[in-house]
Parts: C-alpha cells; sequence; structure tokens
C-alpha cells in the first residue's frame, strides 16, 4: 500500500522541519554519497588526460560506473543480511554504512597510488571498486532515509540528501581540480579519501532505524517458510539458501506487485522527469552551437546552476511537506515541463551570457524543486520491511528511462529547429501529468502501512 505525506502545514511548520536533527544529518551523508560521483568524473578523467591515456580509453573507463545501474542485484543482500560483528554492534543499516565507507575510502585511497600512465588496468579496478563501494553506500542510506524520518519529513530528507549530494559531487569535482594545481595527484586521491570521513561520523552519531514490520511482510515471511518446507527433499544448506534467496530478493518484488495499479506506478516513475531527460542530453551541444564557449557553459551552467538547483530542491521540500505529495508533484511537474519553453528564449537570444543565467536558474531551480519531490515520491512507495531493495528496484528503474528512453534526443534534434525541439521535450512531459491526475483520482487518501517492531 502506498503512503502519502501530510500536507495542510504552515510555511513555518514546513521550514521548521530542516531544523529537526536527522533531517540534517541527510545533508552530510547527501555529501558522503555525491563525493564519489564528483571523483569518478572530472578529477578522473583529468588524472587520465595527463596521464597520457587515449580518449578511447578514458571514454572505456565511463564503464566503472555500471555498479550504480546494476545495485538492485546485491540491494537484498544489504538489505536482509546480517554482518557478523558489526550489525550486533553497530545495526543492519549502520553496521553496512560503515563497511561501505570503509571499503569507498580504501578503494579512493587505492585508486591514488596507481600510475595510470604505466598501470591503467590496476587505476580501472580501483576505479571500479570506488563505484561499488559508492552504489553500495547509496544502497544503505536510501533506506536509512526513508527507514528514520517520520512520513511527513521525508520530503524535507530526500530535498536535504539532494542538497548535499550536489555538494558532495561539485566539491569533489571542482576541488579535484583546484588541488591538483597544488599538488602532486596522489595526494589529491588521499585528501578526497579522507572526505568519506563526513559519512562515517554521520552514521557514527545517529541512531539505528528499528527494523519494520508489516503484515504484508509478516504473510510474505510466511510464504518463504513454506517454500522451505517444500523443499525439504534438498540438501538442508541448499534449501536454507533458496528460502532465504526467496525472502531476500522475491518477496520485495511479490510485495510491489501485489499492489493496486503497480504497473501504473512504474509507467509514471518513468514518464514523471522524460521531457527533463530529453532536454539535458541536448543542453551543452545546444549551448555550443549558439556560440558559447566552454568556459562559458562551465561558468553559468556548472557553477551558477548548481546553485540554482540547490536552492530548488529547499523550495521543493517546503512546498511537499506544505501541500502534500501529490499535489507537489503536479506543481513540480508542469514547472518543470513549462521551463523547457524558457530554452527558446535562449534560442533567439543567442550566445547573451545574461539571457543564459537567467534560462538555467529556471531550468535548474525547476529540476531541483521536481527532483526533491520524484525522490520523496520513491521513498514513499518503500515498504518498511524491504526499504533497500524496493528503493534499489525503483531508481535503477528510473535511472533506465534517463538512459534509454532518452537515448533518441539526439535524432530528434537533428530533424527540427531548437525552438521546435524544446517543445517536443515539453509535450513530453504531458504523459506523465496526466497518469498523474489519474492515479491522484485513484489514491485520493492512500494510507501508510502501519509498521510494528519486530
Amino acid at each position: 500500500m502506498m503512503p502519502s505525506l501530510d500536507a495542510g502545514r504552515s510555511w513555518r511548520d514546513s521550514i521548521a522541519i530542516y531544523r529537526d536533527r536527522r533531517v540534517l544529518a541527510m545533508l552530510f551523508l547527501g555529501f558522503s554519497s555525491g563525493l564519489p560521483f564528483g571523483i569518478l568524473a572530472e578529477p578522473l578523467s583529468a588524472w587520465l588526460t595527463v596521464s597520457g591515456v587515449s580518449k578511447t580509453g578514458i571514454g572505456l573507463f565511463a564503464l566503472v560506473s555500471l555498479p550504480y545501474s546494476l545495485k538492485f542485484l546485491f540491494a537484498p543482500f544489504i538489505d536482509r543480511l546480517p554482518l557478523p560483528g558489526w550489525t550486533s554492534r553497530f545495526g543492519r543499516r549502520r553496521g553496512w554504512a560503515l563497511l561501505a565507507q570503509g571499503l569507498l575510502l580504501a578503494a579512493i585511497f587505492g585508486m591514488g597510488t596507481t600510475d595510470p600512465a604505466h598501470q591503467v588496468m590496476w587505476t580501472a579496478v580501483f576505479a571500479l571498486a570506488v563505484a561499488f563501494a559508492s552504489a553500495s553506500q547509496d544502497v544503505v542510506i536510501d533506506a536509512y532515509r526513508v527507514e528514520i524520518l517520520e512520513r511527513h519529513k521525508l520530503a524535507a530528507g530526500a530535498a536535504t540528501i539532494v542538497f548535499g549530494w550536489r555538494i558532495g559531487q561539485f566539491g569533489a569535482g571542482a576541488g579535484g581540480l583546484i588541488l591538483a594545481d597544488l599538488l602532486p595527484w596522489p595526494t589529491v586521491f588521499m585528501i578526497l579519501a579522507a572526505m568519506v570521513g563526513v559519512g562515517v561520523l554521520t552514521i557514527l552519531l545517529n541512531p539505528e532505524p528499528k527494523a519494520g514490520v508489516t503484515e504484508e511482510s509478516r504473510d510474505l515471511q510466511a510464504k518463504a517458510e513454506a517454500f522451505l518446507e517444500r523443499k525439504r527433499h534438498l540438501p538442508v544448506r541448499l534449501a536454507e539458501s533458496l528460502a532465504w534467496l526467496y525472502a531476500a530478493a522475491i518477496c520485495p518484488l511479490k510485495e510491489f506487485a501485489g499492489r493496486p495499479h503497480w504497473v501504473a506506478i512504474l509507467l509514471f516513475i518513468m514518464l514523471y522527469k522524460f521531457g527533463d531527460a530529453v532536454l539535458a542530453v541536448m543542453k551543452i551541444p545546444f549551448f555550443l552551437e549558439i556560440g558559447f564557449t566552454n568556459t562559458e557553459i562551465a561558468e553559468v551552467v556548472k557553477v551558477f546552476g548548481t546553485f540554482a538547483i540547490l536552492f530548488g530542491g529547499f523550495i521543493g521540500g517546503v512546498l511537499l511537506a506544505r501541500v502534500g505529495l501529490f499535489p507537489g508533484l503536479l506543481i513540480c511537474g508542469v514547472l518543470m515541463a513549462v521551463s523547457n519553453l524558457v530554452f527558446i528564449v535562449q534560442a533567439w537570444a543567442g550566445p547573451d551570457i545574461a539571457v543564459l543565467a537567467f534560462t538555467i536558474a529556471v531550468e535548474n531551480i525547476t529540476t531541483g524543486m521536481g527532483t526533491a519531490a520524484f525522490v520523496a515520491y520513491l521513498s514513499s512507495l518503500c515498504n518498511v520491511a524491504y526499504t533497500a531493495t524496493q528503493y534499489a528496484l525503483l531508481t535503477s528503474l528510473m535511472a533506465f528511462s534517463r538512459t534509454v528512453l532518452s537515448s533518441g534526443s539526439g535524432w530528434l534534434a537533428d530533424q527540427m529547429t531548437w525552438p521546435a525541439f524544446f517543445v517536443v521535450t515539453t509535450l513530453a512531459a504531458i504523459p506523465g501529468l496526466l497518469l498523474l491526475l489519474w492515479m491522484w483520482r485513484q489514491f485520493p487518501a492512500p494510507a501508510a502501512p502501519s509498521p510494528s517492531r519486530a
């Protein structure tokens, strides 16, 4: 059953939520989550370039990010498997988080000790380890956020963690490049590895969420035990392993697929930010084609745009806490769609920096609002008994729509003028908004699962 976020709070109460200690903790966990994304982007590419690695080789390094797309495969193990010594001392979520962060720190440090000019394979191995540890940390942090925050604080938590993620990504990317002009690359990566300590300290200073058990999860667990009973003819270890796998990987899927209109929910996840995703792919080529330089794009899009998207995330969190989940999703979705039309003004104005700043401000603020709303929505879909697995599956589906469904945007841009293309990207948002309106009518007042404590 899908929970909703409480609505009708005053603006003062909505803003006051951000002062909650557990909401503030999301800022630092978001930083720890965004940090490796930044490291694997600009600093790694720059290091490979100055080390003489070919452009083809640098391009192949994009494959090290594969664990982010495949995290749904190992999320069930992180969700359900206890860690000897760690779980009993720190708890299920905190134990896994600390392990992932320890591996992440070691992988970043290890990557910095390699020499891409002579041992690029080892650089790739450590980069892959960074991505795997980072994806594992994301699985835990996402589950921790959903379980530690009360329902009416999910929107603020989503906005705060996105805010922290952007700071971590931007800080590691831009900060790594700046440090590289002053220090050797191994020292730069040593400093970046030490910054993982922010997430470690945050986990140590915050409590472990209580394990959530719902009536649905009890029922599915009983089915897992019945499954084990039917497999008694198998070797004991094999039967127990199959039963555990059924409970960890199959039960979360069956629980979600047992909800009313679950197919529509998955379709909405794919379509809500579709127009925004189509635009994002062609944004930089558009700016370059109309005459902006790389430096101008970096200054306005990357620097100014980062602050605009952070501000938008804050506004989105406050808005959802004030008006509720579905109204907030609709407002943010409409604003995201309409903001694409601002690029038509940019196409008419040409390489005008002032217009570029306005375009990026409008587009990034609305994107930040939509992202905060969407993350809150995904969080609300997770059954507390299967948080890590279900959230990993939902975000993997979101990534699929962002990469695969928007892959034809370049062909589309070749077939028409830029103004026409931006109109099409606006129209591409309509199916998702119409589906949202239909869902709003189908779920007028959805009740949240009432978890009991195991």
